[in-house]
């Protein structure tokens, strides 16, 4: 019986370069993410009752209009466009 590390090896032999680029990203971004652990470990408990958030409201987020900083705002934005997914309601 194989490991699943040797049939990954095997895979490899025959996977084309392009293919070996996308799966060693995607590998190191699997190494990196938090582990359910790391994110259960941060949650806060909130008691019964108690408003998660409170005095925010939409006209509090008008302070940081006008605040962008640096250079590349256009590229963010159509990455955001490239990339959101249609809104199902």
């Amino acid at each position: 019986m194989t490991t699943t590390k040797e049939q990954l090896l095997i895979a490899i032999e025959s996977t084309p370069e392009p293919i070996l680029a996308q799966i060693l990203d995607y590998l190191e971004y699997l190494k990196t993410k938090p582990t359910r652990f790391a994110i259960q470990s941060r949650t806060v408990s909130i008691p019964d009752g108690e408003p998660i958030l409170r005095g925010s409201k939409a006209k509090d987020l008008l302070k940081f209009a006008g605040t962008w900083q640096g250079e590349d705002f256009e590229e963010c934005l159509q990455l955001v466009y490239d990339t959101r997914s249609p809104a199902e309601f």
